[in-house]
């Protein structure tokens, strides 16, 4: 009778824990509550400028594209939105760049609420870390890394913008970009971007600053704090830095290499403003949707070039979107070693273990799949707009790489398109597997395993 019992509470806990939503789904949930929050608030009469609603589908859209860190707008934002819509935009971006679950922790220190493991696991999934140790600690430390950086960023671009400005307006621009850039969101409050300032050192130094740090990971920043030394610094870290600034050098060089003769972007331009601008668009490309020149009016090539930038993005657990620099590393370095006929692929004295570059493999093939997905819907959806394949391609690239540019197309979108572009940024920003982990029931042990049998490939 006990045995009876005891078996029928252990089927009764089963099903209570498989009702239970997993960390993909809250995660879901939560994002989906945010923009619905942000499309609500930015649709009040309150939030523009004419004092009329601008309506649900174009707040849904910004809501969206500020929760996703992405910048594609359909709306001329400086000239849409109050300082009050701007604000709204501003709390979106900043809670969608460090995710909802760090400012649950934040929350629940103040008010001394005790975060059980089912919370712990949730933050976990939140900050990309590798175990529930210590994941409270991390997200209190991701807080405190952009509030500093952030901060010191707002007040050289305050200093930057004083004489222009004066001091209350240029503290609030400082502010607003220093936001914006760190979580690689991209919007600005000039109606041309940032293309006024495309030779301003300053300009051009603090924004690429703040979403490279914010484009490399918050645990990369705190190996780096703590380690200091190369040597000391984990493999990830290593792998991450290293692929950046290959990524940042590439970019830059192909930029300036294809664009330096070109009359409708370089050709107004002194030889720094080039080399400036060169710089600024082969970083921005891959994290933030800034621009200091006009993206449309760039040669194809640069453009072709700057989607497969955008569709590697930043780093893992950083606030930029993409495949991730770490999972293209781990592809070439698979890449490399199979066709060097090495059994194992290792960086830095280390094995890569074989599931993660299966992982790896899974998020490039089901990313290439959404990016391929969301272009010929807007094949179909936008036909009336005569757009070629490249401006489609680089619209869905960008919404799902988070990166927020655009060949001056975004405005143009039908309302169909506008829905693809929304759905696109969503699965961008919570990552491709987090969504075909919130549609499975999670991992399971098989029972037994097939005989192996070889097929050609190649």
């Amino acid at each position: 009778m006990g045995y009876i019992i005891s078996a029928r509470k252990e089927t009764e806990t089963i099903k209570k824990q498989d009702t239970r939503l997993s960390a993909p789904r809250v995660m879901i949930i939560g994002f989906s509550g945010l923009i619905v929050i942000g499309m609500l608030l930015l649709a009040l009469p309150a939030s523009s400028v004419t004092g009329r609603s601008i309506g649900l589908i174009d707040a849904l859209f910004i809501a969206t594209s500020a929760v996703c860190v992405t910048g594609l707008s359909v709306l001329d934002v400086p000239g849409t939105f109050t300082t009050f819509g701007e604000l709204v935009l501003l709390v979106l971006i900043q809670i969608g760049g460090l995710g909802f679950m760090v400012f649950g922790v934040l929350f629940a220190v103040l008010i001394g609420k005790k975060i059980g493991l089912r919370e712990r696991l949730l933050i976990q999934q939140s900050v990309n870390s590798y175990s529930t140790q210590g994941v409270i600690r991390l997200a209190l430390n991701i807080f405190i890394i952009a509030l500093i950086i952030e901060t010191f960023a707002a007040f050289l671009l305050t200093i930057r913008w004083m004489h222009e400005y004066g001091f209350a307006r240029a503290s609030y621009y400082g502010a607003f970009h220093a936001i914006s850039a760190f979580n690689n969101a991209g919007f600005a409050l000039w109606p041309d971007n940032l293309t006024r300032y495309v030779g301003d050192p300053t300009v051009n130094l603090v924004v690429s600053a703040l979403f490279i740090f914010g484009g490399l990971g918050f645990t990369v920043i705190l190996d780096i704090v703590k380690k200091r030394r190369w040597k000391d610094l984990s493999l990830h870290s290593k792998i991450v830095i290293v692929t950046n600034l290959g990524l940042i050098a590439a970019g830059t060089l192909v930029i300036l290499a294809v664009e330096l003769f070109n009359s409708a972007t370089f050709g107004g331009l002194t030889w720094p403003q080039r080399v400036w601008a060169g710089y600024f668009q082969g970083v921005v490309t891959r994290t933030a949707g800034f621009n200091t020149i006009d993206i449309g009016a760039m040669l194809p090539p640069s453009q072709l070039f700057m989607i497969f930038l955008m569709f590697i993005g930043g780093s893992s657990g950083s606030t930029a979107g993409g495949i991730k620099t770490n999972t293209f590393a781990v592809l070439l370095m698979s890449v490399l070693a199979i066709v060097k006929g090495k059994a194992d692929i290792q960086a830095y004295k280390r094995r890569l273990a074989v599931d993660l570059i299966l992982r790896s493999l899974a998020v490039i093939i089901i990313s290439l799949g959404v990016v391929m997905v969301s272009t010929f819907l807007l094949t179909m959806t936008e036909y009336r707009s005569h757009a070629d394949f490249l401006t489609l391609l680089f619209e869905a690239t960008s919404a799902f790489g988070t990166v927020g540019m655009t060949m001056d197309f975004t405005g143009q979108l039908s309302i169909a398109g506008k829905a693809v572009i929304i759905v696109t940024m969503f699965i961008g920003r919570l990552g491709p597997l987090t969504l075909a982990f919130a549609m499975t029931r999670g991992s399971r042990k098989q029972p037994f395993r097939y005989p192996e049998e070889k097929i050609l490939i190649g």
